[in-house]
């Protein structure tokens, strides 16, 4: 299993190639969003686990923890491929992030626009990722029943590992108190996963499940 310090070796690293290939291609809209999505996604690494080294999801996050000066730098690569008039994946990607880094300023996530933007990822990126993100994505915004369906329509043979999957599976099922099924789902996310910190808590969520049907 990585470590943390791995991974953020490995994030900075991402970010200094993404640097390089804005200087490469400076008039290529892709470049600048790729470069903001990194940007925001490692902002926020203080804040994924807390100092006992529990995880934390993203929109339980302590927003004070995150950096500011990344947040700001994200924007700005984002609004210069908005520039450019030429959507794509990347910079859809980085507007999710730019909608929940924008929680450290209002305190509340937009989970309408969020829905939005990946219903755009879908049509030009229709990976398993944009699918399940936009079907929590619609259940957050108030229709959990509308996202779990979203969800069932994801073909088995494109789910069947896919961590993510199951713990969206998992998390809307409890939205919609469908709690024995949760828990098999839980317990499916917490066996695909090698982080010991987000095992725990899939598995606490799992339990909890358990309690709500007692």
């Amino acid at each position: 299993m990585e470590t943390a310090s791995t991974h953020h070796a490995l994030a900075t690293e991402a970010i200094s190639l993404g640097r390089m290939l804005l200087q490469l291609m400076p008039l290529e809209p892709e470049a600048h969003g790729l470069l903001a999505l990194t940007l925001h996604c490692e902002a926020r690494r203080g804040a994924r686990y807390t100092s006992t080294g529990k995880f934390v999801p993203l929109d339980q996050q302590d927003t004070t923890l995150w950096s500011q000066s990344m947040i700001d730098e994200a924007e700005r690569y984002l609004h210069s491929a908005a520039a450019f008039k030429q959507i794509g994946r990347y910079q859809l990607e980085a507007a999710v992030q730019s909608i929940h880094a924008n929680r450290r300023r209002t305190g509340r996530i937009d989970w309408r626009e969020i829905s939005l933007l990946y219903e755009g990822l879908v049509r030009i990126a229709p990976g398993i990722g944009s699918f399940v993100g936009r079907a929590v994505a619609i259940a957050q915004a108030g229709e959990p029943a509308a996202g779990f369906a979203a969800l069932e329509q994801i073909p088995a043979n494109r789910t069947a590992s896919y961590q993510p999957y199951w713990a969206a599976r998992a998390h809307l099922l409890r939205m919609l108190n469908r709690n024995d099924e949760a828990v098999e789902a839980f317990n499916r996310a917490a066996s695909l996963t090698d982080d010991p910190a987000l095992r725990e808590y899939l598995l606490q969520h799992s339990a909890q499940s358990v309690t709500s049907n007692s």
